[in-house]
């Protein structure tokens, strides 16, 4: 089901796409952020109804829409929106994950059999050889929830998503699916984006601190870097304001009825993409990141201590962040994330300084690589 590439299951894997080929004569992006502008109007034009992207270079805040937040109202989006951002909770997740490494309460070497007894079994699943590591880089071999067809037809089909967009799935609840499947692999053996191994990571959390991961997330992240638009809305159907509305065609086609979105339960995203922020937020959080400022040195380094993603040439998978290389040989970390009507990206150079964010409020069409080679390459 193809609609499922731009839900739930996103990766900046998905920006090699558009990053790959022969690489253009380097340019300096410059200050005017012309290329960026016009590649967020290409994908309005292309289809997407609105974005919204805000970049921060060094002490300076540059940010831009286009297109609508609204389509029965033609209001337009706003560089304040705040939108669900998918898998881009996977570097949240992460980092307390390695911040409670970094205290000692927990190794990546573990095995996830050691703090989720029982939980990762069945179907030649065996979370005594799988280790938090291996669910963090996508090296696990456990099975995609989101890819189960079941799933697939009661979340991501018109009929399916409209009676069931405010079911509560808890973690286990969405792991159990996973285990209902074989493993893709052998663990450590190959990669395969799963979101199912954030889900465990989520669970992991919980069960070394005795606090759920969304607590954990606010308490380390979100209120030190006084990241006001950013929540876990858990099971909370609706969006803070500001925010615009989001639309999806719940189809393969890119044609079609569009319909509005905006409402769902989050739940069936879990601790893999559940959040909501804003663009500042992310870009805050990616200089804060990769500035060393959540992590102390060798945490980091672990995070960014990549696996091949799949075939990709240009991408590698760290932990819960990706290793880019665009085409005219600038070298970003960042992540992509989908959900229902939101389709999200997030990319930072190594310093942190130089970091860019965007949302589009449609799931089937946009090149959000252009957007990221028109910032940082200047064409």
């Amino acid at each position: 089901m193809a609609v499922r590439a731009a839900v739930l299951g996103a990766t900046a894997v998905a920006l090699s796409v558009a990053l790959a080929g022969p690489a253009p004569a380097a340019e300096p992006a410059g200050k005017d952020h012309a290329a960026t502008r016009a590649a967020l109007r290409a994908a309005v034009q292309d289809g997407v109804p609105g974005v919204t992207a805000t970049v921060k270079d060094g002490g300076t805040t540059w940010s831009t829409t286009a297109g609508v937040g609204n389509l029965r109202t033609g209001a337009p989006r706003s560089a304040d929106d705040r939108y669900r951002v998918g898998s881009i909770t996977k570097a949240f997740v992460s980092t307390v994950l390695l911040q409670l490494e970094a205290e000692g309460r927990l190794s990546l070497d573990d095995t996830v059999e050691k703090w989720l007894p029982g939980v990762v079994q069945g179907n030649g699943n065996d979370g005594t050889h799988i280790t938090v590591r291996q669910l963090l880089n996508h090296t696990s071999g456990i099975f995609n929830y989101t890819a189960d067809d079941d799933f697939g037809t009661a979340y991501f089909t018109k009929d399916g998503f409209f009676q069931h967009r405010y079911d509560t799935k808890s973690a286990a609840d969405l792991v159990a699916i996973a285990m209902s499947h074989k493993p893709d692999f052998a663990p450590g053996t190959s990669w395969n984006y799963s979101n199912t191994n954030y889900v465990l990571a989520g669970m992991v959390v919980q069960k070394v601190t005795g606090r759920s991961y969304a607590t954990e997330i606010r308490d380390r992240i979100i209120n030190p870097l006084h990241l006001k638009a950013t929540s876990l809305p858990g099971t909370k159907v609706t969006v803070p304001s500001p925010s615009s509305h989001a639309y999806s065609k719940l189809a393969d086609e890119t044609t079609g009825p569009t319909y509005d979105v905006t409402k769902l339960n989050p739940s069936i995203a879990s601790s893999a993409g559940e959040m909501i922020s804003d663009s500042a937020d992310l870009d805050r959080f990616y200089g804060a990141l990769l500035g060393g400022k959540l992590l102390p040195a060798k945490q980091l380094k672990e995070m960014q201590t990549t696996v091949p993603a799949g075939d990709s040439p240009t991408t590698r998978y760290g932990l819960g962040i990706s290793d880019i290389k665009l085409p005219c040989g600038v070298h970003l970390w960042g992540h992509d994330g989908g959900i229902h009507g939101s389709s999200s990206v997030v990319v930072a150079t190594p310093d942190g300084r130089h970091a860019l964010a965007f949302n589009f409020n449609g799931d089937w069409s946009g090149d959000a690589g252009a957007v990221v080679v028109g910032e940082f390459c200047g064409t």
